[in-house]
């Protein structure tokens, strides 16, 4: 067992075993909880059609006046970068101008890492993680060997030198030579990807994700590893995703998934085959926009580039992909062709619109940018990107009112009476908004105190404003909370661990790991010659089942509730929980109450091919302390589980599941969002 990829879930693994997967899984098949197993990938940066076109031009980046950019900041760059052509077939500087917005948010991009010392991108990056050696931060640098030569490039340069098979950077000649091995083949990529995000959306946050080597090598499990953190530590907004390979991936696709459920906008290369090929991330459309490239002037933006791969089962919108001036490693800039830096673009693009709708999804973000320029090629999507029409669609037509959008980070929290929970507050302004909103909080349970900090938030037009909101309940002097059964093997927050050790200790057993140190084992890599299974455990099914025979039919196998302790008149979460998938049709578990202090549905459905579901417990009004006795019942197996409801106690925070409603006003312009409270 290595350790987890999808981060505080806890169901998806990767273990090592000298077995076939064949053979693992006819191990596996009979244990209660285990779903699947799939073999990780090796993906390589490096390759197709997009070979740097010799001799270069000359003139490529030829004028190096310093530029200050963003305005308003004190960071400096290349004129060639800041109004390079590609800038403005795509209208990067009309749509931050028209719209008041230069980027908001936060943008992931899964590659080789990132200079963290480059002068233009500096000032918005943040620290990431390189997954490649398990350790925080996200340098490409330390790649490279000690004693390396590094290149020093001014006005006084001759001009680009070819480096590798992705870029041709402003280097002196020496350190082209150097760096124009197999070793280092896509060295700088993750850098040139991030520059082009910052020239269209200066102001976002960078977070560099290395899952890739200077080699252009990474593993799919890396990959995985990539998104949860993204979603889950680093609160992405957008994640770029410029490589892509031909074999599907059900986890892939899952990790994708669960990033779109929580909103995050999905981009990805279409690839440099030059064909109509699947290849994925590109190919998941309902998660991810593929991106092909075009020209990247106003002659050629209409065409499509050799190199491109194309069909609209991958391929979203095209944009900008050849000859792109960008950031290099060493502070020094680079030009690049390819779908790896025609997708930055179309992330970069989701980082505007984020500034326009902070609580903006993927469908939306994908449906604005799908107002693009229309493209004669076949199989280039809805046409080659363009940000004013994208953005003009986000505000509502010819620049859109003045509004702001609102939206609340985390949506839920649990807390104990006495407790204090805390919220950020976002206000995003759209189309040169700049007034001054005033906050309020609703909805605030008794015996607590809802605040938000500052209240009144004056907007400059650009930038997304956050205040904190405070939520402070008092201790119940009256009331004793009963301790939860230690006994029950649940998915409750509190027993998430216990119940994936118990999960880790059924797979040590087969695999011959027992008494190795979980903690010691994360930084282990695989030997070559191990067969490398991503292994996807149901964690609520963990110890299913009775000993013996297999699985056998499906039966109820708990039923649980969150909080076990309400205050008459509030409601909890019940959950039941199969001893295996449900089969086709679903099943219907019978639901039942001993007592009138507590209502429930005659029955719920775990819906077929889940392991569980959850139902709604109502309460009413008790004089005294009044246990009640949830009971469900299906394939011949009875659970039982037991709610105490207790009378409102004077001087405390009542127990139970609260909705607060945050309202910003200004002037005739009102906008709410809520955040869930429970309080145990």
């Amino acid at each position: 067992m290595v350790g987890t990829l999808d981060g505080s879930l806890g169901q998806l693994f990767l273990v090592t075993t000298p077995l076939p997967l064949a053979n693992l899984l006819g191990l596996l098949n009979g244990v209660a909880g285990f779903v699947d197993a799939e073999v990780d990938q090796v993906l390589s940066l490096v390759g197709g059609l997009n070979v740097v076109p010799t001799p270069l031009d000359p003139t490529l980046m030829s004028d190096r006046t310093p530029m200050v950019y963003p305005a308003g900041s004190t960071t400096t760059a290349w004129n060639s970068y800041v109004n390079q052509p590609a800038a403005g077939v795509v209208e990067v500087q009309t749509a931050q101008s028209d719209f008041h917005v230069t980027g908001t948010g936060i943008v992931g991009d899964i590659d080789t890492g990132v200079d963290p010392n480059h002068s233009v991108l500096k000032g918005v990056l943040l620290p990431g993680y390189d997954f490649t050696r398990n350790q925080p931060g996200a340098s490409e640098m330390n790649d490279l060997p000690s004693g390396f030569p590094t290149p020093s490039c001014t006005t006084t340069c001759s001009g680009p030198a070819q480096v590798n098979q992705s870029t041709a950077a402003v280097l002196d000649q020496s350190t082209a030579a150097v760096l124009d091995t197999q070793q280092y083949a896509a060295f700088g990529h993750g850098t040139m990807v991030m520059g082009i995000i910052h020239l269209v959306a200066p102001t976002a946050e960078l977070l560099p994700l290395k899952s890739f080597k200077s080699d252009g090598t990474g593993n799919l499990s890396d990959i995985l590893r990539a998104i949860y953190y993204a979603v889950q530590e680093g609160k992405a907004n957008v994640i770029n995703m410029s490589f892509d390979l031909k074999t599907s991936s059900t986890e892939l696709k899952n990790a994708l998934d669960y990033a779109n459920q929580l909103g995050l906008t999905c981009v990805a290369s279409a690839g440099n085959d030059g064909a109509q090929e699947i290849v994925y991330p590109a190919a998941l459309q309902t998660d991810v926009m593929g991106v092909a490239s075009v020209g990247s002037t106003t002659a050629t933006d209409g065409t499509r580039s050799s190199f491109s791969n194309y069909g609209n089962s991958v391929v979203w919108v095209a944009a900008p992909g050849e000859q792109i001036v960008t950031t290099y490693p060493f502070s020094a800039y680079a030009a690049g062709w390819g779908t790896s830096f025609s997708a930055p673009f179309v992330s970069g693009g989701g980082a505007l619109l984020h500034a326009l709708r902070s609580a903006i999804t993927e469908s939306e973000s994908a449906t604005a940018t799908a107002n693009a320029a229309p493209l004669t090629p076949t199989g280039m999507g809805h046409g080659r990107l363009d940000l004013v029409p994208a953005l003009q669609s986000l505000a509502g037509g010819g620049g859109g009112n003045p509004d702001y959008t609102v939206s609340v980070s985390p949506l839920s929290q649990t807390i104990a009476a006495g407790q204090t929970a805390t919220f950020t507050l976002s206000t995003a302004p759209a189309n040169g908004f700049n007034q001054t909103v005033t906050w309020s909080c609703m909805g605030a349970p008794a015996g607590a105190t809802c605040s938000v900090s500052p209240s009144m938030l004056t907007l400059d037009g650009t930038h997304t404003a956050t205040a904190t909101v405070t939520l402070t309940t008092t201790a119940r002097s009256m009331v004793s909370l009963p301790n939860l059964p230690r006994a029950s093997p649940l998915r409750l927050p509190s027993y998430a661990w216990a119940l994936r050790l118990a999960c880790v200790v059924v797979l040590a057993a087969l695999l011959g790991f027992c008494g190795q140190k979980w903690s010691s084992e994360l930084r282990l890599r695989p030997a070559k010659t191990a067969a490398v299974v991503a292994l996807s455990l149901c964690a609520c099914s963990c110890g299913g089942g009775s000993g013996g025979g297999g699985p056998g039919p499906p039966a109820l196998y708990s039923i649980t509730l969150n909080p076990s302790t309400v205050t008459g008149g509030a409601t909890a979460t019940g959950e039941v929980t199969l001893n295996q998938l449900a089969p086709n049709g679903g099943a219907s578990i019978s639901l039942s109450s001993n007592s009138a202090a507590a209502t429930v549905p005659a029955s719920v459905t775990v819906t077929a091919g889940e392991a569980s579901a959850t139902f709604t417990v109502g309460t009413g009004s008790v004089a005294t302390s009044t246990p009640v006795t949830i009971t469900g019942s299906y394939g011949g197996v009875t659970k039982t589980s037991t709610l105490t409801v207790m009378p409102v106690s004077s001087g405390g925070t009542p127990a139970g599941t609260y909705s607060l409603t945050l309202t910003g006003t200004s002037g005739n312009l009102s906008h709410s969002t809520t955040v869930q409270l429970i309080v145990n």
